[in-house]
């Protein structure tokens, strides 16, 4: 009894495995393993958020759970980030020791101009000389942060594939946007142009985090002949379809419906004091680091993961958080899904995400039966920095089922018809 407690991955793969899903609960007990095997070893330690095997959770795609109930949008509490815009002040060092510098590695730095005339920062890492016919894998970060969210991903990837990185407009190192083009719909197009300039032959690879993942489902809306034709596997990481409009921060009941009417209204207000905004800043970061904290993770991190999650967000002006909000609202993507009808595609959700609940990760698998869908406990929006082990060990996972898609690529054909 007492090991069946400690090693709810076996419990779940014996579930699924019972329902008939024993190929795909294989696949994620391949995850779990090397998400273990991954990680250093360490005496002792099994404290409630430590290991792979107390993390993953396979849900089938019909969880029986349908979704999109009460939930917020991308990267990013937009109130949440603009009170962390107010106090975040000086950097925190204490604690870096743990992980190393974070987001110090670098590619060949690339520019990518956009038919509005915008100039989006990109990097790619080559593959190693030893992988034949490597893909080219693309990631897509989310909302007020940049390219730099994807660093364990990226220390676990380089070599296997072509990796493209690239800031979506207004963030980090692209250019600054005018704000009737801050939108998903135009973050897909973004995406094409990437593609066309960093990756314009060959099968591809895309993976999404929040916004990101919205900005691969506005790719596929626009452009489902890319999908049929050249994408091998997606990843949509605590992303949403559809569903943005009830933002409550976590808050339940009739309090979360007052934030929910009140924060659009609080952004554009906050928007339209910057200055005051960054003089703000300087008063210190505590609150800052409690949010950043409390938003982003379920379980206990490293000071120096929170700090480097609260610096991108503090990064991002609040011009910029105010540009993107309100489209998250009327951001419906449902019906893209079909474009990813056989692609190989992984869904991931944080049990404790309060920015995009779990909710909008399990409608995506419902509605998308063919997807590979994880569920990770004690864990939050930033799972990709909270558990990376997990997120690598099954981006991995993708890769090689990718790889081997991309052999033999079959789709059906396009209906152009409208």
């Amino acid at each position: 009894m007492a090991d069946d407690e400690q090693n709810p991955v076996g419990r779940a793969v014996e579930r699924a495995g019972q329902v008939g899903r024993l190929g795909r609960s294989a696949r994620v007990s391949r995850v779990a393993k090397a998400a273990r095997a991954a990680r250093p070893g360490r005496a002792g330690g099994t404290g409630r958020s430590e290991g792979a095997d107390r993390m993953v959770e396979l849900l089938g795609s019909r969880t029986g759970v349908l979704g999109a109930a009460t939930g917020m949008l991308a990267a990013g509490a937009a109130a949440g980030i603009a009170l962390e815009r107010y106090v975040v002040g000086r950097r925190r060092t204490a604690g870096l020791r743990d992980d190393g510098p974070l987001g110090t590695r670098r590619g060949d730095p690339t520019i990518v101009k956009t038919t509005d005339g915008l100039e989006l920062y990109a990097e790619v890492d080559e593959p190693s000389p030893r992988v034949a016919d490597p893909l080219t894998v693309v990631f897509c970060h989310g909302y007020a942060l940049n390219l730099d969210c994807w660093h364990f991903q990226r220390a676990a990837l380089v070599g296997e594939a072509r990796l493209v990185f690239y800031d979506q407009r207004s963030h980090g190192r692209s250019g600054r946007s005018p704000s009737n083009l801050c939108n998903v719909d135009q973050l897909g197009k973004d995406l094409a142009e990437v593609l066309t300039a960093l990756a314009p032959e060959g099968p591809i690879m895309l993976v999404g985090h929040s916004m990101g993942g919205m900005s691969v489902l506005a790719l596929a809306d626009q452009h489902p002949e890319i999908f049929a034709e050249r994408v091998v596997g997606v990843a949509l990481l605590a992303s949403s379809a559809g569903g943005l409009d009830s933002v409550t921060l976590g808050v339940p009941g009739p309090v979360g419906r007052l934030v929910h009417r009140l924060t659009p209204a609080a952004v554009a207000a906050i928007s339209r004091a910057p200055g005051l905004i960054e003089r703000g800043r300087k008063a210190g970061s505590d609150v800052a680091y409690f949010l950043t904290k409390h938003y982003s993770f379920g379980s206990k991190v490293s000071r120096a993961r929170v700090e480097f999650v609260a610096e991108m967000l503090a990064g991002t002006p609040i011009e910029v958080v105010a540009d993107f909000y309100p489209g998250f609202a009327t951001h419906d993507k449902y019906h893209a899904l079909e474009a990813l009808h056989g692609v190989e595609t992984l869904v991931m959700g944080g049990r404790e995400d309060l920015i995009t609940p779990v909710e909008h990760s399990r409608e995506i698998a419902e509605r998308h039966p063919a997807a590979e869908y994880v569920e990770l406990s004690d864990s939050g929006h930033m799972f990709l920095i909270e558990h990376p082990d997990v997120v690598n060990a099954a981006l991995l996972d993708l890769l090689g089922r990718a790889a081997a898609a991309a052999g033999s690529m079959t789709r059906r054909p396009v209906d152009e018809t409208g």
